[in-house]
């Protein structure tokens, strides 16, 4: 329940701080922002003046165009009306932070969207010692267990790598900011060309200039021998699934790279060849690490499995409530497929994992 003295409250607008007088990832136009990330749930257009990270500045400007924008390198503080205000690495994206909010003596965090494990694409998640901590909840279930990543890395070569020895090109979907680039970093750049859908290229570029080393990629229209196709990877967003783009590469092995990917039957209603269960958000090991690691005393969740991880917390000691937001609704790959786990599910993680392919 919201007090006189909580530092982060909601409002139609977003997440909003009274004393500082600015709001976090505002869903609606505001005169001040602070932003997580550059995901089009989180960042948008028309706010009067933005904050963000430093690592963050190319990605925001790929994606909103000429915004007023303000930039903090981790861990350096700007005080705001008596607020002080830092952002912290989150390893979710490129720039992506958490926000710390400090004000008489108490200190909030709000999370954004965070994972745990370390990537060669953003700075690592950095845990930060709170009295109230905001987190996300997208895989906020007891089935949500991500396997290493090297071992996905390995699982995608494999699958590349047989396709191209047939003469298959290899078409993976998934989010063309974070996603795509997490992947260009793990993959086996001696099996074939990369080549990347028009979405994508932009946020390479962007991750390049900011110093994250990603191979070498084609657009479609730069490749002169269309035989090259035939042991290429291509990387597109969801939405090219059955489109006329896709069409151009014939006979090709198609995969989805998601955390929804664990649902059993997940890729079966996707219709792709294979599933791989690659997120960029933490799962329910990952959230209860980084939520213990704080040390708060109150935990507030927001979009994801709200309900389930309240109750949680709360059997297991902690002050917790939730945010209504309206994230999620515009990151395509971690949206919710057309059956999930009903809240309260129980269920232990190996009896509801992926039916994986062999």
């Amino acid at each position: 329940m919201e007090t006189a003295s909580d530092l982060i409250v909601e409002r139609p607008e977003g997440l909003y701080c009274p004393p500082g007088d600015f709001y976090i990832d505002p869903w609606r136009p505001v005169h001040r922002a602070v932003i997580t990330h550059a995901h089009a749930d989180h960042a948008r257009v028309g706010h009067g003046h933005y904050l963000a990270a430093a690592p963050a500045e190319g990605v925001l400007r790929a994606r909103l165009g000429d915004i007023t924008l303000q930039t903090l390198a981790y861990g350096e503080a700007v005080e705001h009306q008596g607020v002080r205000v830092s952002l912290h690495p989150a390893g979710h994206v490129l720039g992506s932070a958490q926000v710390r909010v400090e004000h008489a003596g108490r200190v909030w965090v709000a999370s954004g969207d965070y994972k745990v494990e370390a990537d060669a694409t953003c700075a690592p998640f950095e845990p930060v010692r709170c009295d109230c901590f905001i987190t996300e909840s997208t895989f906020g279930l007891p089935i949500y267990r991500w396997e290493p990543q090297q071992q996905l890395f390995d699982e995608i070569n494999a699958w590349w790598r047989t396709n191209a020895a047939a003469g298959r090109p290899s078409l993976l979907m998934g989010y063309s900011f974070g996603k795509a680039q997490r992947i260009l970093s793990g993959v086996d750049v001696s099996i074939g060309p990369i080549v990347v859908h028009g979405a994508v290229e932009p946020l390479n570029r962007a991750y390049r200039e900011a110093g994250v080393p990603l191979p070498s990629t084609r657009l479609v229209s730069e490749v002169a021998d269309k035989a090259d196709f035939k042991q290429a990877l291509v990387l597109a967003p969801p939405s090219v699934q059955n489109s006329v783009w896709a069409r151009r590469f014939a006979d090709a092995s198609d995969a989805f790279a998601s955390g929804w990917m664990r649902l059993r039957g997940a890729r079966r209603r996707r219709g792709v060849d294979r599933g791989f269960v690659l997120s960029d958000h933490a799962d329910w090991p990952g959230l209860m690490s980084a939520i213990t690691a704080t040390g708060a005393e109150r935990v507030i969740v927001t979009h994801g499995y709200e309900a389930v991880m309240v109750r949680w917390l709360q059997d297991h000691g902690w002050q917790a409530g939730s945010f209504h937001t309206e994230y999620g609704d515009e990151a395509l790959d971690e949206t919710p497929p057309a059956e999930t786990p009903a809240e309260g599910a129980d269920a232990p993680p190996d009896t509801a994992e992926e039916d994986r392919p062999r």
